[in-house]
């Protein structure tokens, strides 16, 4: 018997599709609506058979269970808003946003009467978007980080059923506050992403190297740093302009280490950049133990031809 009966999925990328297909796939949801801003994403999500897919987002929530917003963080608040009217009694609301308090500070005004709101974030992802890079097994071994905003009765149940929902889908579950949880994504994966993309394109920019030159001998260095840059511009756009106290907090302090790391190497301290190295590669093996990656030689990857 599935854990839900309905479920609606509003914005079907990367994260909308998988859990389409998770939900069906492990049990999670009975039936599983969807809606996507977009007409050509709603046709193919029709193709690739996703789920019952609606071209108006009050056809689409009426009548779930539990509604999840996966639209890039900026058109939550007016996906909510439309939603609203169409909420059952009793519904839960989910979001899949990587910021916390600015979804919170969008969907809350528009929560309805009876309507539980949960907000949440599911650590998984890959640098492809759109219906097509779904993918059922996405949140397999992956943190799922619940926000809860209230502690009342109905609000503890909904947690629960939520926990449920994505445990069923394969995830860990954790909760911790959305002021917590900003200021931690902001560390694991917010300033990585930015770094990435500046990496990217100031090689691109670089007038001392063609272009080509980089494209042609990427080494696997620069290789995981374009993985990370080709993650969909608008949903990162979002998550900078969303979050943007706690990305200048940590970005003020990558600063500061990384002017004391050009400082060692011009004046050549080689005792500072040894034990700097040594401390990122103690985290690397912690990272390993604790099953978020593999120590496979090439990081798991087929080798290099």
């Amino acid at each position: 018997m599935a854990l839900l009966q309905r479920i609606a999925i509003v914005g079907v990328g990367l994260i909308g599709a998988s859990m389409a297909r998770a939900a069906r796939e492990y049990g999670a949801a009975q039936s599983v609506a969807l809606y996507d801003l977009s007409p050509g994403v709603r046709d193919r999500a029709r193709a690739l058979g996703l789920g019952e897919v609606f071209d108006e987002i009050g056809a689409a929530v009426a009548d779930a269970d539990l509604v999840v917003f996966a639209t890039p963080v900026g058109a939550m608040g007016a996906a909510m808003q439309a939603a609203a009217p169409w909420l059952k009694p009793g519904a839960i609301v989910t979001d899949v946003g990587s910021v916390k308090q600015a979804v919170v500070a969008a969907i809350g005004p528009h929560l309805p009467p009876g309507v539980v709101f949960v907000p949440g974030h599911p650590l998984a992802g890959t640098e492809h978007s759109g219906p097509d890079a779904g993918f059922a097994q996405l949140f397999q071994n992956r943190w799922f980080i619940a926000t809860p905003i209230g502690d009342s009765r109905a609000e503890q149940d909904a947690s629960q059923k939520l926990a449920a929902f994505w445990q069923t889908l394969g995830a860990r579950t954790e909760t911790m506050t959305p002021e917590r949880h900003d200021v931690v994504l902001a560390v694991v994966s917010h300033l990585p992403h930015l770094i990435a993309f500046n990496i990217v394109a100031m090689a691109e920019d670089l007038e001392t190297v063609t272009e080509s030159e980089v494209v042609k001998y990427s080494a696997s260095g620069f290789r995981d740093f374009t993985r990370i840059a080709a993650s969909d511009p608008t949903m990162w756009r979002d998550v900078f302009l969303n979050n943007r106290d706690a990305v200048l907090e940590v970005l003020g302090r990558f600063s500061e280490d990384l002017s004391a790391l050009q400082r060692a190497i011009r004046w050549g301290e080689g005792d500072k950049l040894y034990d700097l190295f040594d401390r990122a590669r103690r985290m690397r093996r912690e990272v390993i133990d604790a099953g978020q990656d593999t120590a496979a030689p090439n990081f798991g990857r087929d080798q290099e031809r």
